[in-house]
This record gives C-alpha cells, structure tokens and sequence, in this order.
C-alpha cells in the first residue's frame, strides 16, 4: 500500500466516523402538522361525553363523526337522540351572537340537552373565547369541512336542529332565533318539552 492509499484510507475513516457522529445525535422534536394541538381555553369548555354506539335512523342526525372543541371524544351525529338540541354556529358570524343568550338561558333550564357546532370556523380560538364569553355552557363540536353542510342542509349558521328521543330531527330552524320565546315555543312544541 502506497503512500497516497493510505491517506485516502485515513481521510475515508475520518470522514466516516464525523459522519456517524453527526447522525447519533436526536434532533429536537418539533410537532407536525397532524399533530393535534391544544387550543388555549379549551379546558374551560363543557366536556364531550361519550355517547353509545347506535344504529343510523331514518331522518336522524347524519353519520358523521365530529371533534370536540373541548375536550372528550369524538360524537358521531347518529348516535345522539333526544331531547336535543343542536345549534350549528360560528364565531364570525352576527346573527349567531345575536342568539347565544337565549341557547345558554336554555341550556341552564337543564330541560332538554343541548350541543353546539362550530361550523367552518378558520380560528378555533376565537371559537373557544366565544363559546365561553356567551355562557354557552354545553359541548360543542367542530366541523371545519363543512361535513354536515350536504345532510342538513346548512346555508350557513346559524342552524338549530330539535331533534327527539328516538333520534328523529323533527325540526330545523333555519336561521337567526329572534327571541327566548321564539326558542321556548319550539322547544315544547317540536320536542314536548316546557323550558
């Protein structure tokens, strides 16, 4: 072995072992994408329960697995039955503001459940802060790809669906609710239940 190999052996084992060494050490781990991540204030939210696996019915809640915006599990829409109340909302939308204190009056009534729907909200915090500046004090889902725009039927929020006991929505008001009235009237009169 001549001069020259051997000092392209020795640069061949150095440049080897910088190589080894570099690769030994753990980047720091930094978050993807599809990692989930917390949003500030969730925590203050009501939690999703878990709800129990139940066959679709006719004219029921679409089969539609959503988020909670809180925490908890995931809610497939067909598995919910009633009396229930389900308002699809946005935090960038007026007329969802303009109706939030007559569904938190509702929902401390504790007559009938109730679920709200983030609906193609780009900023989830704000979600959260509206959620929790309105007194919304129930679950609430998020639907960021508009998943159940085709089933229901959604222009736009707001949406309140009544939905009974057997799973059936009954009835879908399409709109902004105008008073505690309007929303109590509907309660007994689609769900038979006095607020």
């Amino acid at each position: 072995m001549n001069f020259r190999t051997t000092l392209c052996a020795i640069g061949w084992l150095v440049a080897g072992l910088v190589l080894a060494s570099c690769g030994s050490e753990q980047p720091a781990a930094t978050p993807s994408a599809t990692t989930p991540t917390a949003v500030a204030g969730a925590d203050k939210l009501a939690p999703c329960p878990a709800t129990p696996s139940k066959p679709p019915v006719g004219d029921g809640m679409p089969d539609v697995s959503l988020p909670c915006l809180g925490g908890g599990p995931d809610i497939r829409l067909a598995d919910l039955r009633g009396p229930l109340v389900v308002n699809v909302w946005a935090q960038w939308c007026g007329p969802c503001r303009d109706e939030a204190p007559y569904l938190a009056k509702l929902a401390k009534s504790g007559k009938v459940r109730m679920l709200g729907i983030d609906y193609a909200d780009p900023r989830p915090e704000l979600a959260v802060s509206f959620a929790t500046d309105e007194g919304l004090a129930y679950p609430h889902l998020v639907d960021k790809d508009k998943a159940i725009q085709s089933p229901l039927k959604v222009g736009g929020p707001p949406l309140t669906a009544f939905v009974n006991q057997d799973g059936v929505v009954v009835f879908v008001h399409r709109g902004v609710l105008t008073s505690q009235q309007q929303l109590d009237q509907l309660v007994e009169d689609k769900l038979g239940v006095t607020p």
